[in-house]
C-alpha cells in the first residue's frame, strides 16, 4: 500500500518549520561558537595539559597521571592549600549567608531613606578587589589598625590578625563580609516575592514576628538561600585577589593563607608548571562539583518550591 504524497499545505508547513529551525540556529550560533572556542576548547586543552609536563616554553611532554600522583602523594602544599580553602569555606559560608539575609530583612522594612541604605550596603560589593584588600590590610594592622586601636580602648590586646597563623583565616572571613551586599540584593528580591496573604494568615493564627519569619519567610525564600549557598561555595573556593595582595602571593604566615587558587597561580606563573596547575584546576572543578551535588542532594529536605507543592 503506497503512501500518498504530502499536500501543498503540508509542504509549506514543513518548509516553514525548517526555516524557523535554521533561523534559530543562526541566532544562537554566536553563543555556540563562543562556547566552543572560549570554554569547551580551553577545558579540553587544559585536561590534556594536566597529563603533561609543560613549562610554556617547550612543547608539552605527556606524563600520564604523574601530576596527580605528585599532587596527592608528595606535595604537602597542595594538601595545605586545600585544607585552608575548606576551612575558609566552612567558616565564611554560613556567616555570609546569615549576614546577607539579616541585612536584607532589615532593608525590607518600610522606613525613610530605604533606597539610600540599600545603596550604601550594596556599594562595597562593587569596589575593586585590590583596593578593598589594601584597605583591610591596613584595618588588620596589629599595631596601627583601627580594629586593634578600638579594642585597646577597652583594655583588650588585639590579635596579630594577618601575621598570625591562628587568626589569618578568621581575618579573611571577616573581610568576606565586606561583600555581603551582593547576596543581600538577591535575598531582598526573594523577600519581596513572598505573598503578603501568607503573613496575614499567620497573624490570624497568632504567629509573632519570629514565628512568621521561621514558618513563612524562610520556607518561601528557601530557593533563594539554595542559590546563594551554591554560589557561595563556588566563590569561597576561588579566593585569590585578597590573598595575593595582602600576602604578596606567598600565602604567609606559615602557609596559613595559601588558598587553593593562590597556590595554583604559583605553580602556573611562578614555577612555570602549567601541567601541574591544570591538574589542580581539574581537582578544584571536581571538588566544587562534589560539594554542589551534595547541596543539590539535600535540597529536597529544605528547599520549598511553591509550584511543586501545589501540584503534589
Amino acid at each position: 500500500m503506497s503512501s500518498s504524497p504530502p499536500s501543498a499545505a503540508g509542504r509549506r508547513k514543513w518548509s516553514l518549520s525548517r526555516r524557523e529551525a535554521i533561523d534559530g540556529y543562526i541566532f544562537i550560533a554566536p553563543w555556540i561558537i563562543g562556547f566552543l572556542v572560549f570554554t569547551l576548547g580551553p577545558m579540553l586543552f587544559s585536561l590534556y595539559v594536566s597529563l603533561c609536563d609543560w613549562d610554556m616554553l617547550n612543547p608539552p611532554r605527556f606524563v600520564g597521571l604523574d601530576n596527580y600522583r605528585q599532587m596527592f602523594g608528595h606535595d604537602f602544599r597542595f594538601v595545605k592549600s586545600l585544607g585552608v580553602t575548606m576551612k575558609y569555606t566552612a567558616m565564611s559560608l554560613p556567616i555570609g549567608v546569615i549576614t546577607s539575609l539579616s541585612i536584607a530583612v532589615l532593608l525590607n522594612q518600610r522606613v525613610k531613606g530605604l533606597t539610600f541604605f540599600r545603596a550604601i550596603f550594596y556599594l562595597p560589593a562593587i569596589l575593586p578587589g585590590v583596593a578593598v584588600a589594601m584597605l583591610w590590610k591596613w584595618i588588620f594592622n596589629p599595631d596601627s589598625g583601627i580594629i586593634n586601636l578600638i579594642l585597646a580602648k577597652f583594655g583588650i590586646h588585639g590579635p596579630q590578625w594577618l601575621t598570625s597563623p591562628e587568626w589569618a583565616i578568621p581575618a579573611f572571613v571577616i573581610m568576606s563580609l565586606w561583600g555581603a551586599g551582593a547576596g543581600m540584593i538577591i535575598y531582598l528580591a526573594g523577600l519581596q516575592s513572598v505573598p503578603t496573604q501568607l503573613y496575614e494568615a499567620a497573624e490570624l493564627d497568632g504567629a509573632a514576628a519570629w514565628g512568621k519569619f521561621v514558618n513563612v519567610t524562610l520556607p518561601m525564600i528557601s530557593p533563594t538561600i539554595f542559590f546563594n549557598v551554591v554560589m557561595g561555595i563556588i566563590a569561597s573556593f576561588q579566593v585569590f585577589v585578597s590573598a595575593f595582595v595582602i600576602t604578596g602571593g606567598a600565602g604567609s604566615p606559615a602557609y596559613s593563607t595559601l588558598f587553593y587558587v593562590l597556590y595554583l597561580y604559583q605553580k602556573a606563573f611562578q614555577y612555570f608548571s602549567m601541567g601541574y596547575a591544570c591538574a589542580m584546576a581539574w581537582i578544584l572543578f571536581l571538588v566544587i562539583l562534589a560539594l554542589t551535588l551534595v547541596v543539590f542532594g539535600t535540597s529536597k529536605r529544605w528547599v520549598y518550591y511553591e509550584g511543586e507543592r501545589a501540584r503534589g
